[in-house]
């Protein structure tokens, strides 16, 4: 199979993840008997510093002519004053809408090896295997933003259609995998959750009878989350609400560093990255974790590609490395620890 990659390394360590990812899907391919065609764009802060803007028209165009897209991460110090104009974040935000991708997939699969690398108590992380599915092109995120000299507002704002087709993208999940969906909202409160709400249970009972629907509000899934995390299958959820929601997530796996993500839309494209940040105190010092892209790129293999034998060969081999002990310092807590470099390595060896 020939296909085209975008790949947008980002600022902080966005771009030694990249590498890391890139160097195993050439790995793949050579390997299968794949053609990938990788081109390299700017993003975020570099993008900023280059051309004034953080998603340039030829990155967005590049982007719109792939396959699929690899994203490091985006955002630093640099770049970090609030009240600028013209932010890194901005160029995520923008390249999501701009393509349409309107669900994005964050998976939550604690590895047994690095159960100790985790805050949580290690009995409760056993076969925790979660999907969280939130919504990225609606809510409070991209409402209409005001601000006068002593008030501010940003509007959060819903239409159905947004809400039905990240359930049904959710509600084809559980039903692949458990069959249990949990649609989380503030409907004791938000008149947008409510519309979420009535919305979610009308596409269940209409589309997905064989689905089991439940509700929660969300500072409740923030407490069950964390104290009976095997309960849940399948989570989805407004922007905000995903967004804190998966980071929270992140500690039941020990580390932002093994988490990936996909953004998918309509079509068979997406975008993949690690759902940990730029992380610029470690960035150049070639200790970055790159596992998480790594099986972002294993997720762009099996959505975008449709290449699933190989994303689990992949899988297979980042489970292999972290059972073997081959842990960036994240992981290690203090303990033995490699570089990046090292575990990519490992990776490729196991492939």
């Amino acid at each position: 199979m020939h296909a085209t990659i975008v790949v947008l390394p980002g600022d902080g360590i966005g771009p030694e993840v990249t590498v890391a990812a890139v160097s195993i899907l050439q790995s793949v391919a050579q390997r299968y008997g794949h053609q990938f065609d990788f081109h390299e764009c700017d993003i975020g802060g570099i993008a900023i510093d280059k051309t004034g803007e953080p998603l340039p028209v030829a990155t967005l165009n590049a982007a719109k002519q792939a396959d699929a897209v690899l994203l490091g991460a985006v955002g630093g110090p640099k770049w970090s004053d609030p009240s600028a104009k013209v932010r890194p974040e901005q160029g995520l935000l923008a390249i999501r809408r701009a393509l349409g991708l309107f669900a994005n997939l964050r998976p939550v699969r604690p590895h047994p090896a690095a159960l100790d690398a985790s805050p949580i108590k290690s009995e409760l992380l056993q076969d925790v295997d979660i999907m969280v599915v939130r919504e990225l092109t609606g809510g409070i995120y991209f409402g209409e933003k005001k601000r006068t000299t002593d008030s501010a507002s940003d509007l959060c704002s819903y239409s159905q259609l947004e809400i039905e087709r990240v359930v049904r993208t959710a509600a084809t999940l559980a039903r692949q995998r458990r069959g249990h969906l949990v649609s989380v909202d503030k409907a004791n409160v938000l008149e947008t959750s409510r519309l979420w709400r009535e919305v979610t249970a009308r596409v269940i009972s209409e589309e997905f009878p064989d689905v089991k629907l439940e509700h929660q509000l969300v500072d409740s899934m923030a407490m069950l989350l964390l104290a009976r995390p095997r309960d849940y299958d399948v989570i989805v959820t407004e922007n905000m609400f995903g967004d804190i929601l998966t980071d929270e997530a992140s500690m039941l796996a020990g580390s932002l560093g093994l988490l990936p993500s996909a953004s998918l839309g309509e079509g068979q494209a997406g975008l993949y990255e690690p759902i940990h940040g730029s992380a610029p105190d470690i960035a150049g010092k070639g200790i970055a974790n790159p596992y998480a892209t790594i099986l972002s790129a294993a997720m762009l293999l099996r959505h975008s590609l449709g290449m699933d034998d190989e994303a689990a060969a992949i899988e297979r081999a980042v489970d292999e490395s972290l059972k073997a002990g081959v842990f960036t310092p994240d992981l290690a807590r203090g303990g033995t620890s490699v570089s990046t470099e090292a575990a990519t390595q490992s990776v490729m060896e196991r492939i």
